[in-house]
């Protein structure tokens, strides 16, 4: 017992064990959204000028890269749980499996792009410009 109605058994609706996951998931990126961002913007506060010749050698160290990389995996990866929820629940059942991989790709070409931009920025700081 304990399974959902007999009706439900047979039909095999009910739970597919992967909410909790999820959720926990959106949590924990949130969570750590919320500390990174936190740093950010104590640590662009902190600059004395916001040009290029200022904010390169500061992306060049490790103690920045880093957490900007981080920063960047975790709101993307966020981005692509909340919008996987929308697509779930009012993509139409025909579109779900196209939508869901435009929204995988796009996060993955873009998430991509910004770590590549970061690691360049700080790999090639030290050479000239």
């Amino acid at each position: 017992m304990g399974r959902g109605t007999e009706l439900g058994r047979v039909r095999g609706l009910g739970s597919a064990k992967h909410g909790a996951h999820h959720w926990w998931n959106q949590r924990l990126t949130a969570a750590s959204n919320l500390f990174l961002m936190i740093w950010f913007v104590i640590a662009i506060a902190r600059l004395p000028g916001y040009d290029y010749a200022t904010v390169r050698p500061w992306l060049s160290s490790a103690w920045v890269a880093v957490p900007m990389v981080l920063l960047v995996i975790s709101v993307f990866w966020h981005f692509r749980l909340g919008l996987q929820v929308v697509i779930e629940d009012y993509g139409h059942a025909e579109t779900r499996v196209a939508l869901m991989f435009a929204l995988n790709f796009f996060v993955v070409v873009t998430a991509a792009i910004a770590i590549f931009s970061i690691l360049k920025i700080a790999f090639t700081a030290g050479m000239p410009l």
